[in-house]
């Protein structure tokens, strides 16, 4: 019963983080349409999906202790993905159907990474979040190259007005148009260690709890 009680909870971690990845990630291309903050939200799209990525797959690649399940995991959130932009493609809201899998790459570094160090832990949490931080927002601006074009893609969907909490004030041009990339894996590169860490600990706190 207890090994029973274990696997699905376990599961039920997968598919509530995997969902909220996809939930947080969905988005993730809506900058296309405010072209005065496309850069910090750029940044702020490639942290939280850094974030989302690596929380999951390191509790799973834990979990099991199997490396390459952390790239299995990024597949399960692409295709998660693919499945939720689809749907919002067929109602008519302008994104390009093929979205990149751009979480593969840097969950593949999360797996050498715990392959590489023989399943150390404090490793994986230290390198594994460092590298994963830092590549994301790399891989990310592919997402940039395929998406339509920001002018083109306005004309054609024009939004409707926006209410006067979400209307851009000047764009802060100095502050983020310089390099999103590196801003978004400099802050990805601290924050995702702390959330690699999470990640190990939800499998402690999963099993505490079921053995309680």
């Amino acid at each position: 019963l207890m090994v029973w009680l274990r696997r699905c909870t376990h599961y039920l971690f997968i598919v509530v983080v995997a969902v909220n990845s996809t939930l947080l990630t969905i988005n993730a291309g809506d900058y296309i349409f405010y072209t005065d903050w496309a850069w910090t939200s750029y940044t702020v799209f490639s942290i939280s999906q850094t974030l989302m990525l690596i929380v999951g797959a390191t509790y799973y690649l834990t979990f099991t202790g199997v490396p390459g399940t952390a790239m299995y995991y990024a597949l399960i959130m692409t295709v998660y993905t693919w499945i939720a932009k689809g749907a919002w493609f067929a109602l008519g809201y302008p994104y390009d159907f093929i979205v990149t899998p751009v979480w593969l790459p840097s969950a593949m570094l999360l797996d050498l990474v715990y392959w590489a160090t023989k399943k150390n832990k404090h490793s994986l949490i230290l390198f594994g979040g460092v590298l994963v931080g830092m590549s994301l927002p790399l891989f990310n601006m592919v997402n940039l190259i395929t998406v339509a074009d920001p002018l083109e893609t306005a004309f054609k969907y024009p939004r409707p007005t926006l209410p006067p909490y979400m209307t851009p004030i000047e764009p802060q041009v100095g502050k983020f148009y310089n390099s999103p990339v590196a801003l978004g894996a400099g802050a990805g590169a601290v924050l995702a260690c702390t959330f690699a860490a999470l990640g190990c600990k939800l499998n402690t706190w999963t099993y505490r709890w079921m053995a309680a």
